[in-house]
């Protein structure tokens, strides 16, 4: 999706068509409801908002941590319910960043960061290889996953609560931080009912 993304930057029009059919508009799809529309093109961008990302920072970003952290709640949950798992994480996240901030959505960041929560419940102690900065110097440390995670989390709610209230803030408009923040909490949830109803240790796709 995003190596098409990338055919159509020089066609401006077809690529906002593009975002345009494919992004999460939370306004657009409570009017569908209200409507009656229960179609394909209503429901779809629930879905495909996810496999759309707004530049290479966006989609190295997410993929970043979809890596490091993925692959353990893969092996955990199996393949199958795996991905059904990050499918409702990502829609549950879409859907309160549309109650809390309606406008057009894309990105797999809220069904990652559901990822993030599901391995936070599973390996709060595991030790994450973690870039730190030191002033002109930068090194690796070793961190507990709780530790990671949780500072994480805590920047996403300085920075949602701060795009409640500055509004007008150019940078706030284009990051979807009560996404991570219902789909960590979504993700957690998930998690423990998956676990609940014993789906683990299933197979996993090669």
């Amino acid at each position: 999706m995003f190596i098409y993304t990338l055919t159509l930057i020089r066609q401006p029009d077809a690529l906002d068509a593009f975002y345009g059919r494919f992004s999460f508009d939370f306004a657009a799809f409570v009017s569908s409801l209200a409507h009656g529309q229960l179609t394909l093109a209503t429901f779809a961008p629930l879905f495909t908002h996810m496999f759309v990302h707004g530049g290479w920072l966006h989609i190295i970003g997410n993929m970043l941590y979809l890596w490091i952290f993925g692959d353990n709640v893969e092996d955990r949950l199996g393949s199958g319910p795996y991905l059904i798992f990050y499918l409702l994480c990502g829609i549950i996240a879409a859907i309160g960043q549309g109650i809390v901030q309606p406008e057009p959505m894309v990105g797999a960041s809220g069904a990652i960061a559901g990822v993030l929560g599901a391995y936070l419940v599973m390996f709060p102690a595991a030790r994450v290889s973690t870039l730190v900065f030191l002033g002109i110097f930068i090194t690796i440390l070793q961190l507990p996953a709780v530790i990671v995670i949780g500072f994480f989390i805590v920047l996403q709610v300085i920075d949602a609560l701060a795009s409640l209230r500055f509004t007008t803030h150019e940078a706030a408009q284009h990051i979807a931080y009560f996404a991570h923040l219902f789909g960590f909490a979504g993700g957690i949830l998930l998690f423990l009912l998956f676990r609940r109803r014993g789906i683990s240790n299933r197979s996993r796709f090669a």
